[in-house]
């Protein structure tokens, strides 16, 4: 689809449907084993477009959407019940920090001190820790309807949680708008100085969430020139390499399965498949920017996303190995998903040239992700 044609059809569906205002239901979602309950919100538009976000790991439970025809599905992977989401964690889904992605070794150095996390990915540390963001239950703070519907959760993370210095008072801002608008921020300050890279692990199949299609035949486009090449155990080896030539470039639009295999590259190799970090640019800005396009042509649903963060990991579902199953009650396999996280780059702390990712007190971390999803729908006569 054309820049011209995926603009058109995101107004036409717009276009289709009068200016109502977005709704927020709130629900239970179940009790953790200590009883404590689970609130879940909802966020619905005109559009036949809802999102549900469950308080467990901040967690993004399912985004429904039509397709062209409007046949709706669920595009987001996920389980339909709480005890999965204890028992078998995969990040379906939820806010992942304090720092996201990878840290070497678990260790940072941060004013003269050097701070040991918990390693919990092979040698080193992954999204925050063996109790990360991801894993606690947050308070909803704010549900709201009109014409962005919203819900606030909020968790503070205490002074040495995880092996990171500092408490951290942190937002999750969900909202929906009658634009098709899904928008996720996030908002950190802290009492003293610490690190902080928090995001969303959402796995997309646009065909639907267990769909016989997976997420392999979806476009994609990247706006990026470089990524970070990484060694066997995914952490940057601090290069910038230029895409051109080889199969990280998606500045045309590209199918993700063209290439995923593609075992002519080391890179691909590690990763077994995409687990890289796209370099959009070097440091968060004020606004926003395109990180990616990503459209399914067998349904006509899609997304652009974009974000005021430097960079975009993309993940192609590698390690999904048919032991667990969805909302669907179809099993998980390679390639079913696609997510694509904008953040800090991994190791930021470690890497001198990266981005800085130190948080201090008076100051106020943010990153903000918007889903601008289309269709594919028709303007009706």
């Amino acid at each position: 689809m054309t820049k011209l044609a995926w603009g058109a059809a995101a107004a036409a569906l717009v276009a289709a449907t009068p200016a109502l205002g977005a709704e927020a239901s709130q629900s239970t979602f179940g009790k953790m084993p200590d009883g404590r309950s689970v609130p879940a919100v909802t966020l619905t538009n005109a559009n036949g477009i809802s999102a549900k976000v469950i308080a467990l790991g901040a967690t993004l439970q399912s985004v429904v959407m039509p397709d062209r025809d409007g046949k709706k599905a669920d595009v987001a992977l996920g389980y339909d019940n709480l005890s999965d989401y204890i028992d078998t964690p995969q990040y379906f889904g939820s806010t992942v920090g304090r720092f996201a992605n990878r840290l070497a070794g678990g260790r940072f150095k941060l004013d003269g001190k050097t701070w040991q996390t918990p390693i919990n990915n092979g040698a080193n540390a992954l999204h925050g820790g063996t109790l990360g963001f991801d894993k606690v239950l947050w308070e909803v703070t704010s549900v709201k309807s009109g014409p962005t519907a919203s819900v606030t959760l909020r968790y503070v993370s205490p002074d040495g949680d995880q092996g990171y210095p500092g408490t951290m008072t942190v937002d999750a801002i969900y909202s929906l708008d009658e634009n098709n608008d899904l928008r996720i921020e996030y908002v950190a300050t802290t009492d003293r100085p610490t690190i902080a890279n928090i995001t969303n692990h959402a796995y997309w199949n646009l065909s639907g969430e267990g769909s016989a299609n997976g997420a392999m035949g979806h476009v994609v486009t990247i706006p990026a020139e470089s990524y970070l090449p990484t060694d066997s155990g995914a952490i940057p080896t601090g290069e910038y390499r230029p895409v051109a030539g080889t199969v990280f470039d998606f500045r045309k639009p590209t199918a993700i399965g063209d290439r995923v295999r593609d075992a002519s590259d080391e890179q691909i190799v590690f990763g077994r498949g995409y687990d890289h970090n796209w370099v959009i640019g070097r440091k968060v800005t004020a606004d926003q920017h395109l990180m990616a396009r990503v459209e399914d042509p067998a349904s006509g649903r899609g997304f652009e996303l974009w974000s005021n963060q430097p960079g975009l990991q993309m993940y192609s579902g590698n390690f999904f190995d048919a032991t667990s199953h969805g909302k669907s009650k179809k099993i998980y396999r390679m390639g079913d998903a696609l997510v694509m996280e904008p953040q800090i780059f991994p190791d930021a702390p470690n890497q001198k040239n990266f981005p800085n990712a130190r948080l201090a007190p008076g100051e106020t971390y943010r990153n903000v992700m918007t889903y601008r999803l289309t269709t594919g729908a028709k303007a009706k006569k």
